[in-house]
């Protein structure tokens, strides 16, 4: 019988860029996919793939999403806010496990000095408690949690929102540059490694190299905040200047972007530059070129094609 595999939530950026290398490789037909906005997966559903709408956020919307799914992936809910998602991540769990799931593939973050279990950001609070519950529910079901490392893409979450299409003069975070960095990856080539790894099983299950196990998908080197900006900076010429976390915590854009139902977590999203300095996110892992088969594409390279 072929496995279905479910992906939700399947119309973010790492769940469509994984539901977009899966459907190269698996047949319409066999792929669940599931969003809050079901109508941004028509294309996939008038090729053949089954599409059903749930929200993490609509507890009883997950009741019956993950039916006939024998491999799921199941994509972080979009906060760093520490309980509701940790909340919201076992109520999913449950329900798959309800629903017959087999296998899920788990997306965690790339804090944690690779495969650590502690970590001293709060983001990645959620991550590791998600982690220790499905490593709980080994006799249930089996489980890979993917730490994907941080996105290329994200770099204004790391140098205060800095928007290159309204430049400021400086750039300000409680950080100096120095020391441990960050080992920056193509988002587009972490949802390909999810794809390849999720196809890896199904073809494979018996020989499955990350059966019950953690593995980090890193970028190819450990690249400096410092540097981070000067390679930005190439393009656009902003120097970058160290602030106190309380400073950080008082900037407008900070206030604005980090905010959780009205409660104000600036301080807590804070915690991620300590993190960092404590050499959390500078872990240079194989595995991603393995999975791909090639090198991944430069920090360079993805950040020159961004800001062309």
């Amino acid at each position: 019988m072929v496995a279905k595999i479910g992906v939700f939530p399947a119309a973010g950026g790492l769940g469509g860029s994984t539901v977009n290398h899966l459907s190269k490789q698996v047949p319409a037909s066999q792929l669940v996919l599931i969003a809050r906005k079901p109508e941004k997966l028509a294309n996939f559903e008038r090729d053949g793939a089954t599409v059903r709408q749930a929200d993490y956020d609509q507890p009883s919307s997950l009741e019956t999403a993950f039916d006939g799914v024998d491999v799921l992936m199941l994509i972080s809910y979009a906060s760093f806010e520490l309980e509701h998602r940790v909340k919201s991540h076992r109520l999913a769990i449950d329900a798959a496990l309800k629903s017959g799931v087999k296998y899920i593939f788990y997306s965690s973050l790339g804090f944690g000095s690779g495969l650590s279990d502690k970590s001293v950001a709060h983001v990645m609070g959620a991550h590791l408690e998600t982690e220790k519950y499905l490593s709980s529910l080994k006799d249930k079901v089996s489980y890979t949690s993917i730490r994907e490392g941080l996105y290329s893409e994200s770099f204004p979450i790391y140098t205060s929102y800095f928007d290159p299409q309204n430049p400021v003069n400086e750039i300000t975070i409680p950080h100096s540059g120095d020391g441990p960095g960050v080992t920056w990856v193509k988002r587009d080539e972490l949802g390909e490694a999810t794809a390849n790894l999720i196809v890896s099983y199904v073809n494979n299950p018996t020989n499955f190299k990350y059966h019950n196990e953690t593995v980090l998908l890193s970028g190819p080197r450990e690249i400096s905040l410092a540097e981070t900006v000067d390679i930005i900076g190439r393009v656009l010429g902003k120097p970058l200047r160290e602030i106190s976390v309380a400073e950080y915590a008082k900037l407008p854009q900070i206030g604005n972007n980090n905010t959780y139902q009205g409660v104000e977590l600036s301080k807590e999203w804070a915690t991620a530059w300590q993190a960092i300095k404590n050499g959390e996110t500078a872990v240079v892992s194989p595995a991603l070129g393995e999975i791909l088969g090639r090198e991944p594409e430069s920090y360079e390279q993805t950040i020159k094609e961004l800001l062309a």
